[in-house]
């Protein structure tokens, strides 16, 4: 329900950016995104932190591109997402016991600690090479392919990466 539940506002932003415009689809974006951490609350008692993030940077990029009626607001929005993303992964790389990949997925797959660094830096270079992708798409090209990247690009290249990781994982599995 979690995963379906976190399709509610892309799903949402494109299909009111292909009924409207981009203005509507950022409102519906914002208000999405807000419904989710409503729902998240209510039915789970608390609020999952990356719809919480998301929430507010959804909400602070899709603000400016309505008060300043700039589509370059909201395209940047998706960037500084990854770079987080990124940017945490990195730092637990680094500075944590665990990694965040690690910690989030060692209780169902037993691997050793060396593995779980490796795919928790190959997450976060992937959420980078993304964000700088975003960024040429948004910019160098229509809004219109901007869009489909955001929707189905980026989608098939996070569908992707948890294939390529779950053969990865496959292979280095210990064995009971």
């Amino acid at each position: 329900m979690i995963q379906i539940l976190n399709l509610l506002p892309i799903s949402t932003f494109f299909i009111f950016y292909k009924l409207y415009d981009i203005f509507i689809a950022s409102k519906m974006l914002i208000f999405a995104s807000g419904l989710v951490c409503i729902i998240h609350w209510m039915y789970y008692h608390k609020i999952d932190k990356i719809s919480l993030i998301s929430f507010f940077v959804i909400s602070f990029f899709g603000s400016l591109t309505l008060v300043f009626h700039n589509s370059q607001f909201i395209k940047w929005k998706i960037t500084i997402i990854y770079i987080f993303l990124s940017i945490a992964l990195l730092v637990s790389q680094f500075w944590t016991k665990k990694t965040i990949m690690q910690k989030l997925l060692e209780k169902d797959i037993n691997i050793p600690d060396i593995y779980w660094k490796k795919i928790n830096f190959s997450w976060s270079l992937f959420f980078l090479f993304c964000s700088f992708l975003n960024i040429y798409i948004a910019f160098w090209l229509s809004e219109k392919n901007w869009v489909n990247f955001k929707v189905f690009g980026l989608m098939f290249l996070t569908f992707l990466a948890v294939l390529i990781t779950g053969v990865y994982i496959h292979t280095k599995t210990k064995k009971k």
